[in-house]
């Protein structure tokens, strides 16, 4: 089986359509459903956030697949899948691999090196495992994914190579100090806003979440106050700077709730906030298109160089591990053979020379498999080595060929899996 991943993300996709195509909660879980039931897919896992959308399967048909999915992308979204192909990305094998490493460690994000990315694509995986649609494969290919991310973010400097998204939209906001600040939702995004805020020194800071008990908490941890989800109309008319992430699907917020002049950022996909409130006198919407358009955060330095090289040192370290792992079962398969040979033949003397003490039996088996493991180290040792460079199957192949060796037998899956 083979890594596939096929998606359109913010640099391939206008925001609007990665609106469209965005998927949480109950349509989510039911593309996973849908992709992992197709004939051509026998894992797969969706990472959906505000930037992307992206399906990694592993199949053993490439075309295929890239139409299976395509396909199931377009009837979940309702977008005609002639108009979503040309944005779409296909990345197959080891550039699967080396996209989702990327991914992960901030260097393909709208504000690089951001570091909310990590915590989306474990939610990803924490779905999918929850829905039975990952196995072996994508399992550890995301879990190395992940600990790849953490080491970059912990080796190099990339955290501060770009803001978060955040920040980012805030940079446009001006001075913050002294602002009545409106943060409508509490999830991840809601509360690195509502961190971030604290941080700036705005010391009124109202939070509004569908789950009052969640949005409490929330304004807790700022020294601010927690109101109902259904104030938001009534505190919109105090509030001087508004930030909403709440995956509501719906605009939260509309034109004939603005009353005032107002700063409004806007996190989410599909968006809180209806775009038509830019022609309301006083009112301005920074949303992600705005951020993309502005660049803020888009440096690269030193630290995006670094990222890039333990991108290629981990991807060359999990491709040769993967290929390694390729030819352990005819390994495996050849030392049974062997051992099952030992066996036999040892047992054939000890039924010609019965009289053989206990002591011989034992130093003539210590013997015979010394010189069987002497002989079989050498080419065991080479093909393991081999099989890490392009074309290494073959080496197994030919192993597998010349000593009439069957790596799926019991015995091989057995001690592979051990």
């Amino acid at each position: 089986m083979s890594v596939l991943a096929i998606g359109l993300s913010h640099r391939t996709a206008p925001v609007a359509l990665l609106e469209r195509v965005s998927v949480t909660g109950d349509a989510l879980a039911k593309l996973l459903h849908d992709v992992q039931g197709d004939p051509c897919v026998a894992e797969a896992m969706v990472i959906s956030t505000c930037n992307r959308v992206e399906v990694y399967v592993t199949v053993d048909r490439f075309h295929a697949a890239v139409t299976a999915v395509s396909r199931l992308l377009g009837v979940h979204s309702g977008v005609p899948v002639e108009e979503l192909t040309p944005h779409l990305y296909v990345h197959y094998e080891e550039r699967a691999v080396e996209h989702l490493f990327s991914v992960v460690c901030g260097l393909d994000s709208m504000v690089v090196g951001e570091g909310q990315i990590l915590g989306q694509v474990r939610r990803s995986l924490k779905l999918a495992q929850r829905r039975g649609t990952v196995g072996a494969t994508l399992n550890e290919l995301v879990q190395q994914a992940l600990r790849v991310g953490k080491r970059a973010h912990h080796e190099t400097g990339i955290d501060q190579a770009g803001a978060s998204l955040v920040t980012a939209g805030l940079t446009l906001a001006g001075d913050l100090a002294g602002r009545r600040a409106l943060v409508v939702g509490a999830g991840s995004m809601s509360s690195l806003a509502a961190a971030t805020l604290a941080r700036a020194g705005v010391t009124d800071i109202v939070v509004a979440n569908r789950t009052y008990d969640r949005g409490a908490r929330l304004a807790e941890s700022v020294g601010g106050r927690a109101v109902e989800f259904s104030a938001v109309a009534d505190e919109l008319a105090g509030a001087d700077l508004v930030i909403t992430c709440t995956g509501a699907g719906r605009h939260v917020i509309t034109p004939g709730m603005l009353t005032r002049p107002v700063f409004l950022l806007d996190l989410a996909l599909p968006h809180d906030i209806d775009p038509s409130v830019r022609a309301v006198p006083g009112v301005t919407l920074v949303d992600l298109e705005t951020i993309q358009d502005s660049g803020v955060g888009a440096r690269e330095g030193d630290a995006v160089e670094s990222v890039r090289a333990i991108v290629a040192e981990e991807l060359r370290a999990y491709v040769d591990a993967e290929r390694a792992s390729r030819v352990t079962p005819t390994v495996v398969a050849l030392r049974s053979k062997a051992a099952g040979v030992v066996e036999s033949e040892l047992g054939r003397l000890l039924m010609r020379m019965p009289d053989l003490d206990e002591r011989a039996r034992d130093e003539v088996a210590m013997t015979v498999q010394r010189v069987v493991d002497k002989l079989l180290h050498e080419p065991t040792v080479r093909v393991k080595r081999l099989a890490t460079c392009p074309g290494g199957d073959h080496y197994a192949e030919a192993l597998r060929e010349l000593f009439g060796l069957d790596p799926t037998m019991p015995e091989a899956v057995r001690e592979v899996e051990l």
